[in-house]
């Protein structure tokens, strides 16, 4: 049986799985409108393009919010803050599901965003702590994992949903999951107290190291060459591939089984080969992204191609947040937001200069094109922080206390629950 600290290697503590069930809901959310886009337009009385600003405001939100909420929040107790978010995140969709305004569901998406950097700059410090530092990359692995199972699972269900009950019907049924979920996690995080003493200074501190911001860079340019992409695959693959629209959730599951194995892949791979993990993954999905161009033409290729797109550029997701997590050593709550506020950075750049393209002369390939870009410039950074040591001085996240206040803080964020 693990330590209370949940430092056995091959075993997580189960309060990791409990977070991962909410960041599934988080990736649904954010994802499962590149599937509603022709009916979110049509609906709203937009552009398809316009209406992939949904998808900008979104990222725009965690960019302010992941960081904002994590200072507001520090001196919460961690349970009292995830249960928060959980209740905005469905205030947040039922006013969009209820709204006819595209403007009232852009602010609803926004409002949405910032609970979720809230739930996800505290579940993420929660998983790793837990964790202990033979597991934090894996668990890591783990909480992405929910992010990407919902492209598996959530986005095609989503979209699938949105065909026959309109796209209101998945918005809907996010807020009663939500709700749901608000309710579980208050079951499984048991009521304590976080630690007294939490240190503004130390985690501003933490951000003085270049290595960070270079883990921060490689997470933003390597989410901004997948999304610019992603966002709008349903018009590339209906409008150039041929694949039917009611056929559109088969390859979005595609795309999701290859993020879940490159999630997988990283978590496994990252704490033994950072470097050689990121840098090549990064290569082949500029690579992919490139292929597309030509390839996209045909059904079979275009599906193929996203899911490579998944599997490649979702292994480095991990890695660099692990990365990014270890270099903040006892101060990891600010850094576990901006390294989510840098892959919604480049959610919200890449999905904005794809959808400008799309309505340039490029069309269709244009989304592609940017996204290929991207993804070279993700390899500056990693090859960087290569050279200069992604280990040197770095040390696995801890929270920051005295021996006898950090006894006292464990079992609140290891429950002890099989």
């Amino acid at each position: 049986m693990p330590s209370a600290s949940g430092t056995t290697p091959g075993k997580l503590p189960f309060v990791v799985w409990v977070l991962a069930a909410g960041t599934f809901l988080m990736g649904t959310t954010e994802f499962v409108v590149a599937g509603l886009l022709p009916e979110l337009a049509g609906d709203l009385g937009v552009s398809v393009s316009h209406a992939g600003l949904l998808i900008t405001a979104f990222a725009i939100g965690m960019i302010v919010g992941a960081p904002t909420m994590a200072m507001a929040t520090l001196r919460l107790p961690q349970r009292r803050t995830l249960i928060l978010a959980l209740s905005v995140f469905c205030l947040g969709h039922l006013v969009a599901a209820l709204s006819t305004s595209f403007t009232i569901v852009l602010a609803a998406r926004v409002v949405t965003a910032l609970a979720t950097g809230a739930f996800w700059s505290v579940g993420f410090v929660v998983a790793t702590t837990a964790a202990g530092p033979h597991n934090a990359t894996r668990a890591t692995g783990v909480m992405i994992g929910g992010l990407t199972l919902a492209n598996v699972v959530g986005v095609p269900i989503g979209s699938f949903a949105g065909q026959f009950t309109g796209w209101r019907g998945p918005f809907w049924a996010l807020a009663v999951l939500s709700g749901l979920a608000a309710v579980f996690i208050g079951r499984f995080i048991p009521v304590r107290e976080q630690r007294v003493e939490v240190s503004v200074r130390a985690e501003v501190g933490a951000l003085r190291q270049g290595r960070l911001w270079l883990a921060l860079g490689a997470a933003m340019l390597i989410m901004g060459g997948v999304l610019a992409t992603y966002t709008y695959v349903t018009p590339l693959l209906t409008d150039r591939a041929g694949v039917p629209a009611g056929a559109v959730p088969l390859v979005l599951i595609a795309f999701g089984v290859g993020a879940l194995g490159g999630t997988t892949t990283g978590g496994r791979l990252g704490d033994r080969r950072p470097m050689v993990t990121t840098i090549t993954a990064a290569a082949a999905t500029a690579l992919v992204l490139f292929l597309m161009i030509p390839l996209s033409g045909n059904p079979v290729t275009a599906t193929l191609l996203v899911f490579l797109m998944g599997l490649t550029g979702f292994t480095v997701n991990p890695v660099v947040t692990a990365l990014a997590m270890r270099f903040a050593g006892d101060a990891p709550t600010l850094t576990s937001a901006l390294t989510t506020s840098a892959f919604n950075t480049g959610i919200a750049a890449g999905s904005a200069i794809a959808g400008t393209a799309l309505d340039s002369s490029l069309g269709l390939t244009g989304p592609p094109l940017v996204g290929t870009v991207i993804a070279v410039l993700t390899l500056l950074p990693l090859i960087a922080l290569a050279v200069h040591g992604p280990y040197h001085k770095g040390r696995i996240v801890a929270r920051s206390s005295a021996p006898a206040q950090r006894r006292r803080d464990e079992p609140a964020q290891v429950p002890s629950q099989h």
